[in-house]
């Protein structure tokens, strides 16, 4: 049967023509021709995402602001400013480079980031840093507000430095207990000793970051002394004399221990407005908004060896959906454009986990009228009803182009009324800074 195949396969068989040929006849070898230039392929029409960009300019919409910094911070913010003056100059110079670096790629042709990467506010300086400096910047704003006011500095060490937040708190609790002896039974000396090697000190206290600065700063002493009724030494924290008279400080240093929360950056989103442009629905994103662990680039590997052996088996929809959601979480950001109805792009930058409800306040902040309803459509004209769903869960990520819609009852009611209406729908303050969408 195999040669039988063969024998037909041979008869049949054919030079393929090349372009403006015709098949030469199985049993004739037409004569060799010298090959043809290879003709350009004809340039691309526009993508259908660009004609859907296009299409959706009969929207509108915006988003805003950067959250300002709360004023209780003012005092720690202008100290360190001062204090990290030199250190910024240096910084600015080194960022300066980085974003000319970005804003220029090496590859001819290659097109600009959307944005130059991820940015944070540092809440003690009001200061903005990328990404990967976002630790250093807040752990020497810590560090330089030591010289203000130790004790506060100490305690942000703890609550910011350590991640394990459950042993943060078992530390903290037992310092509090420790503090509470001392506030209650101040005629006790054995309560104004702590010894350094006990064990309960040991496994919940001294493997805290910040921990012995704090005993320090709120007036605790380092004493080597003899043991009961042993020859052998060991070392103390020793509350000082002068501090017995100030016992509603340890009281004030025990609740702002339990209180305080980690210094966190806050995401800087970046806001930028664009005038109407055909390119709103290309996205040029940054490594910042792809960045993996090394454990996170491990599962990866391990996702794409599961993939090849999914690719031969029938999915359901369910097992579909569950392998975009994962997909989905490996992006810890994402950058968001809403167009207006007059084709005006809003953008900004959100936490991938985020929910959508940061979207909408980040618009309206950005309206004349912050009052007028709107709804935002993604992807299809599908509309956004839930704002407690999170980027990732809507499909929103790394970027996403959206359309704003007014509630029509209301711009009819607004027509009808006949008031001259602004031409912008988005505050002066941001068309003032409008940017061309490269």
């Amino acid at each position: 049967m195999r040669k039988f195949f063969q024998e037909i396969k041979a008869d049949l068989k054919f030079k393929t023509a090349g372009p403006g040929q015709k098949l030469s006849e199985p049993s004739r070898v037409p004569k060799e021709k010298p090959k043809a230039e290879s003709v350009p392929k004809p340039r691309q029409g526009p993508t259908d995402e660009a004609q859907m960009a296009a299409a959706a300019a009969l929207a509108r919409m915006e988003l805003k602001p950067k959250a300002k910094v709360p004023s209780s911070q003012e005092a720690i913010k202008n100290q360190v400013r001062k204090e990290l003056m030199a250190e910024a100059a240096a910084s600015e110079k080194e960022f300066s480079t980085e974003e000319k670096d970005v804003a220029s790629p090496d590859k001819e042709g290659a097109a600009a980031p959307s944005v130059s990467g991820v940015y944070f506010i540092c809440p003690l300086t009001g200061a903005v840093v990328r990404k990967d400096k976002k630790e250093k910047h807040i752990r020497e704003a810590i560090q330089s507000y030591f010289s203000v006011d130790p004790v506060a500095a100490s305690i942000m060490e703890i609550h910011t430095f350590n991640k394990d937040r459950e042993k943060v708190r078992v530390g903290v609790e037992t310092m509090a207990k420790y503090l509470d002896n001392i506030y209650l039974h101040p005629e006790e000396e054995k309560y104004r000793k702590i010894k350094l090697q006990n064990k309960v000190f040991q496994e919940r206290i001294s493997c805290l970051e910040g921990i012995h600065r704090f005993f320090q700063a709120i007036g605790f002493e380092t004493k080597t002394l003899p043991v009961p009724g042993q020859e052998t030494t060991e070392e103390y924290y020793v509350l000082k004399e002068e501090m017995l008279t100030k016992l509603e400080d340890l009281k004030d240093y025990k609740e702002q221990l339990l209180s305080s929360e980690p210094v966190r950056a806050q995401l800087d989103r970046q806001l930028c407005v664009f005038k109407p442009s055909p390119e709103a629905a290309r996205f040029e994103l940054p490594n910042d908004f792809y960045n993996l662990t090394a454990e996170e680039i491990k599962r990866e590997q391990r996702l794409r060896t599961e993939a090849v052996e999914k690719a031969s088996m029938l999915r359901t929809r369910a097992m579909r959906e569950k392998e975009e959601q994962r997909e989905m979480r490996k992006y810890n950001y994402t950058l968001v454009r809403v167009r207006f109805p007059d084709g005006y792009i809003l953008q900004g930058t959100f936490y991938a986990r985020e929910s959508v409800s940061a979207l909408y306040n980040f618009v309206r902040e950005a309206l004349r009228d912050d009052w007028l309803p709107f709804e935002l459509l993604g992807p299809g004209g599908l509309k956004l009803t839930d704002e407690n769903l999170a980027f990732n869960e809507c499909g929103l990520v790394p970027s996403a182009l959206l359309t704003l819609a007014w509630d029509a009852a209301v711009m009819a009611d607004i027509q009808a009324s006949g008031e001259e209406q602004p031409a912008s729908p988005l505050k002066p303050e941001l068309l003032s800074r409008v940017q061309t969408l490269s």
